[in-house]
């Protein structure tokens, strides 16, 4: 992130309707495969750590965050574990974990198989690795630029990242609002080039509710009826994936 930008990504993360209907998906999947146990959990690439906070239901939770400016301000008050360390290069030993998470991170990194082989690779035999990206490499904006992202995936891609798995479930989402973000991202770039990094603004606006963003949640929120019920979605923004070590890995 740019810099001072995960102070105001503090409040973005806990309060932006976007955020709330992510996390509550993905919350969901886990849920559902941790079975009431447990766990031993790695979270890579916290941010400013909401996800850890969420996470803290199903277990133990290690947190890394590779910016040291972040890191720095998560330790004022995250609880558990904190590592200053990269998704490349994970300071910990093999099979460490049942559960291992990175939510919007690979899009992040240039070798991303090595960092998606780097999270399998700490995580226990049979345990769980739970990643989401953006999607489709047309809806690239000015929000990729300011979060400096390398690219953006299709569904085929993060199935090939994490093939060495079992792969369990992946699934566009943010289903709904595809077509007119789609619309307005391609439009803006026709129009308007590809915008340079000085004058590239995030999608991440204001979080005071609004009329509008009280209807944005709502039908975002309705695609959780479908993947709750294990339906993989066609095309959306996002791609969320969960996968399973393999025992002989």
């Amino acid at each position: 992130m740019e810099k001072d930008y995960y102070k105001w990504y503090y409040e973005v993360e806990r309060k932006h309707w976007w955020f709330e209907v992510r996390n509550e998906i993905i919350i969901d999947l886990i849920r559902k495969a941790a079975g009431g146990k447990k766990l031993k959990i790695l979270n890579v690439g916290v941010a400013t750590g909401h996800t850890t906070e969420l996470l803290m239901e199903f277990g133990e939770v290690t947190s890394v965050e590779y910016d040291k400016d972040c890191f720095n301000y998560l330790q004022t008050f995250l609880p558990g574990e904190l590592v200053n360390g990269s998704i490349t290069e994970l300071p910990f030993g093999d099979n460490e974990f049942d559960l291992v998470c990175a939510f919007d991170v690979v899009e992040h990194v240039e070798q991303d198989q090595f960092a998606v082989d780097e999270l399998s690779r700490v995580c226990k035999a049979n345990g769980h690795i739970v990643i989401s990206v953006p999607a489709f490499k047309f809806l690239w904006s000015e929000h990729d630029i300011i979060n400096h992202h390398i690219k953006r995936y299709t569904r085929k891609e993060i199935e090939g990242l994490l093939s060495k798995n079992k792969i369990g479930y992946v699934s566009y989402f943010n289903f709904i609002l595809f077509i007119p973000i789609a619309a307005v991202r391609v439009t803006k770039t026709l129009i308007f080039g590809t915008p340079k990094a000085e004058d590239a603004k995030s999608d991440f606006k204001s979080v005071k509710p609004t009329t509008v963003s009280r209807m944005l949640k709502a039908l975002f929120s309705s695609e959780k009826w479908f993947i709750n019920r294990g339906v993989e979605l066609p095309f959306g923004v996002s791609i969320l994936a969960a996968a399973q070590k393999r025992t002989n890995e």
